[in-house]
C-alpha cells in the first residue's frame, strides 16, 4: 500500500496549522504589545516566557507520548484503550502541573536572579513568569485534548479552540497591558494574566465540544474512574524520554538567551523579536511534523512498517514546498514583519540581518524535523532523546563560542541554528535507515 495522498496529509495538517497560527498569535501579541511598552519589557518577556515554556514542555512531552499511543491504538482500532489512556493522563497532568506551578511561584524568581545581569530585566521577567504559570494546569489539559484529536486524525476542532484562545488573549492584552476600557495599566503583568485566562477559555471549549460530539462516544472519555497506575506507567514509558527531550530543547534555548542577555539589552530585544518570528514562520512545518508522527504511528499500529519511509518522504516533500513558499514571501517584507513588534526604527534596522539568518534556518530546520518526528512516530523515544542530547551539545557549544567567547554580532550568534538542524537531521536519518524500529512494540 502506498503512502498517504497529499490530500490526506493536507486534510490532517491544515486544522493543526490553523491552531498553531492562533496559538502563536498569543506569543506575537505579547511581544508586539510589550515592544511598545519598552525594550526591557520586550527582552524580559522572552526570558520569562522561555522559562515558562521550558516547564510547559513537561506537559508537552507527556502529551506527545499520549499522541503516539493514541495513534497506535487508533490504528489497532482499540478505542476503549484510548479512553483509558486519556483519563489516566489527565490525572498525571493535573497533579504534575499543579506541583510545577507552586514551585515556580515560590522559587522561580530566586532561580532567575542567579542568571540575570540586569536588575530591571530580572524584575520584569519574574513578574511575567509568576502570572503566566497560573495558566499551566489549563494549558496542560488543553494539550491532552489536542493530542487525543491529533492521534485519532480528527483535527478540525483544534483551530477553533486556538482561535478562542488567541482572540481572548488579544482583547485582554490590549486591556490589561495598556489599561484600556477601565482596566488597570498592568504592563508585563497584564500580559501574563491575559495569556493564562486565554488558556482557561480554550480548555472550556474542548470540554464542551468533546462532551457533546456523538462521534467520540466510542472512546468512552471522561469516565474518571480510579487511576490505573499501569496505564500511567506505560504512557510514561513512552513519554518520559520525550519530556526530557523537550525540556532539554527549550532549556537550551533559555541558556541561549542567557548568553544573549550578557551581550546587552539591545541584543536581547532583537533576539526576542527573532524568536517570535522564528516560531511564526515554523507553523507550516510544525503542523507537518505532527502529521508525520501520527501517520507513522498509525501505520505501525496497522502492521504496515513498510509504509513508514514513503510517508516520511512524502511529507518531507510537502514540507519543502510549504516552507519554500513561506520563506520566499517572508523575505520580501523584512521591515514590515519586524515592525509588528516595535516602532523603534533603530531596533528594526538592528533586527534585519538576524531576520534573514532565521529565514534560511527555518527552511533547513523544518526539513530535518520531519525526519526527527518520524523517529518519534516509531515510539523509540529513548533514541530520540539521545539524538536531541547530542545535538544540543553542539548547539550550545557553538552559541557560547559565538556570543560569549568571540563576542560576535547577534546575527552571527543565530547561525547556531544551522548546527542544531544539521545535527538532528543527520542522526535521525541514520536511525531511520538502520531500521531496528520495526520491531518496537508499545
Amino acid at each position: 500500500m502506498s503512502a498517504p495522498s497529499s490530500r490526506k496529509i493536507w486534510d490532517i495538517a491544515w486544522p493543526i496549522m490553523l491552531s498553531l497560527v492562533a496559538q502563536n498569535i498569543v506569543n506575537v501579541t505579547d511581544t508586539a504589545f510589550l515592544g511598545r511598552v519598552g525594550e526591557i519589557e520586550l527582552g524580559a518577556s522572552a526570558i520569562g516566557g522561555l522559562l515558562y515554556t521550558t516547564l510547559f514542555m513537561v506537559s508537552f512531552g507527556f502529551t506527545t507520548g499520549v499522541q503516539i499511543l493514541v495513534a497506535r491504538r487508533n490504528g489497532e482500532k482499540n478505542y476503549l484503550a484510548i479512553g483509558r489512556i486519556f483519563d489516566n493522563s489527565f490525572y498525571f497532568l493535573g497533579i504534575t502541573s499543579l506541583i510545577i506551578t507552586l514551585i515556580v511561584i515560590f522559587f522561580g524568581p530566586a532561580l532567575l536572579k542567579r542568571f540575570m545581569a540586569s536588575e530591571a530585566v530580572f524584575k520584569a521577567s519574574s513578574t511575567f513568569l509568576v502570572y503566566r504559570v497560573l495558566g499551566l494546569f489549563f494549558a496542560s489539559a488543553g494539550l491532552l485534548f489536542r493530542s487525543f484529536y491529533t492521534g485519532i486524525t480528527f483535527t478540525k476542532y483544534l483551530s477553533i479552540s486556538s482561535a478562542i484562545m488567541a482572540g481572548v488573549n488579544v482583547v485582554l492584552d490590549y486591556a490589561l497591558i495598556f489599561g484600556h476600557w477601565g482596566f488597570p495599566r498592568l504592563g508585563i503583568q497584564g500580559a501574563g494574566i491575559a495569556s493564562s485566562i486565554s488558556e482557561v477559555c480554550a480548555l472550556l471549549f474542548f470540554i464542551f465540544i468533546t462532551w457533546h460530539n456523538t462521534r467520540l462516544k466510542q472512546y468512552v472519555l471522561f469516565k474518571l474512574v480510579k487511576p490505573d497506575f499501569e496505564i500511567i506507567k506505560n504512557t510514561l514509558g513512552i513519554s518520559v524520554f520525550v519530556m526530557f527531550q523537550y525540556v532539554l530543547s527549550l532549556g537550551s534555548w533559555f541558556v541561549f538567551f542567557m548568553f544573549v542577555e550578557k551581550m546587552g539589552e539591545r541584543s536581547l530585544a532583537v533576539s526576542n523579536i527573532i524568536r517570535s518570528l522564528y516560531l511564526l514562520l515554523m507553523i507550516p512545518g510544525w503542523a507537518l511534523c505532527s502529521v508525520t508522527s501520527t501517520l507513522v504511528s498509525n501505520a505501525l499500529g496497522e502492521g504496515k512498517p513498510h509504509q513508514v519511509m514513503p510517508i516520511i518522504k512524502k511529507i518531507m516533500g510537502f514540507s519543502i514546498v510549504a516552507m519554500a513558499i513561506t520563506v520566499s514571501f517572508a523575505a520580501l517584507f523584512p521591515r514590515l514583519a519586524i515592525s509588528i513588534y516595535t516602532n523603534d526604527l533603530s531596533l528594526i534596522d538592528a533586527t534585519v540581518p538576524s531576520y534573514y539568518i532565521i529565514l534560511a534556518a527555518t527552511f533547513l530546520f523544518m526539513a530535518m524535523s520531519i525526519l526527527f518526528n518520524g523517529v518519534l512516530g516509531t515510539a523509540n523515544t529513548k533514541y530520540a532523546l539521545g539524538i536531541e542530547a547530542i545535538t544540543l551539545v553542539f548547539y550550545l557549544a557553538s552559541a557560547w563560542l559565538f556570543a560569549v567567547k568571540l563576542h560576535l554580532r547577534i546575527e552571527y550568534v543565530w547561525t547556531a541554528e544551522f548546527i542544531y538542524s544539521s545535527s538532528i537531521g543527520i542522526l535521525s536519518y541514520w536511525y531511520l535507515k538502520k531500521g531496528n524500529w520495526r520491531s518496537k512494540v508499545v
